[in-house]
């Protein structure tokens, strides 16, 4: 099939290509959510977590199994937060939004030196578990144009120029992606919303001294927030590594992208972020893929283009080569027209 060929398996790859991409920046960045929600910290450092999860859970699997590592590797990641909370973030708090995001940021450089001197500034091989290392499901496309659908992989011989069939495959790894995030989504908003616990932790934000005097420890329900939001990283950072690339860089990359999509979607909000991670996912995910010209564009929108015009460098950029500055633009956006977010209640 050729790239551009806008076919129905095609649309329904890259929408689910979208989604799955759109559900780890969910998993990314709901932890950062919770804890400004919640304590009202910006934690710089998250997508750093994020890598020491990724990293950990590959030295785990290496010893004990991929299962064993998407278990332990958070909880880990979660006790580190906690004791950075602890030790550090609480000497800072009562000083403001600056001094917590001054230690964070450095935090954040920290671990990216202690990450490459234990092991490496090259990318490691983070297996996932062999059951998630074939096909979720295999969409056909027969040679009179019929679709078709099978779990799994379809065999190579269906699979052929002699038969005519065209097979788009969609990984298992990004189904299992996709399967934890909507059940971390779930999972937070009924702790939140419908247990006793998220009843004082909210609590704990707004009135902590009423909370105190009611019998419960504040500093420690902040630890156990801020522990909670990274461990959330940690587990994003177990199926983001197993699924795309474990290296340094993997902060870096996305550091930049879950603070476009926690202000985006409002600060604060958790079904924000979990809906401006899937417009933003879905958006990068078909910008990749199209190879058409912003000229080409516009003459398909009806708009008539000189031919000096048409030679213009900007006109001739391809959406692919713009796709990693559409987040941004969205973020300049929102900002202008409405800097509370998409469903976020407090200014930007």
């Amino acid at each position: 099939m050729a790239r551009n060929d806008v076919t129905l398996e095609f649309f329904i790859i890259s929408m689910l290509n979208g989604l799955s991409y759109g559900l780890l920046l969910f998993m990314l960045s709901s932890g950062l959510t919770l804890i400004f929600s919640m304590m009202g910290v910006l934690n710089f450092a998250h997508a750093s977590f994020y890598m020491v999860g990724a990293y950990l859970g590959y030295s785990i699997a290496q010893v004990a199994g991929f299962w064993v590592a998407l278990l332990v590797a958070p909880i880990l990641v979660g006790l580190m937060g906690a004791a950075f909370e602890r030790t550090s973030l609480r000497k800072v708090h009562k000083y403001g939004h600056v001094p917590e995001l001054l230690i964070t940021f450095g935090l954040s450089y920290i671990i990216l030196e202690l990450v490459q001197l234990i092991w490496g500034r090259s990318a490691v091989e983070f297996r996932p578990a062999e059951i998630l290392q074939g096909s979720a499901f295999t969409l056909l496309h027969y040679a009179d144009d019929t679709m078709g659908f099978m779990w799994g992989r379809a065999p190579a011989d269906l699979c052929s120029a002699a038969t005519g069939t065209v097979c788009s495959y969609f990984p298992a790894t990004r189904a299992f992606m996709m399967l934890v995030a909507v059940v971390m989504l779930v999972s937070l908003w009924l702790l939140i919303t419908r247990t006793r616990v998220g009843m004082v932790i909210q609590a704990a934000l707004t009135h902590p001294e009423m909370v105190e005097a009611l019998g419960h420890n504040v500093p420690r329900v902040f630890m156990l927030v801020f522990g909670a939001g990274t461990a959330l990283a940690g587990l994003a950072g177990v199926i983001g590594g197993s699924t795309f690339v474990t290296e340094p860089a993997m902060a870096l990359t996305l550091g930049s992208l879950i603070f476009v999509v926690v202000v985006v979607g409002g600060l604060g909000s958790l079904s924000g972020a979990f809906l401006a991670s899937l417009i933003i996912g879905v958006v990068q995910t078909f910008a990749v893929v199209l190879d058409h010209s912003l000229a080409s564009v516009l003459s398909n929108m009806g708009i008539e283009l000189s031919d000096a015009a048409r030679q213009n460098d900007l006109l001739r950029l391809t959406i692919s080569q713009v796709a990693p500055i559409l987040p941004y633009l969205f973020l300049v956006l929102i900002l202008i027209f409405r800097p509370r977010g998409l469903l976020g209640n407090r200014e930007t």
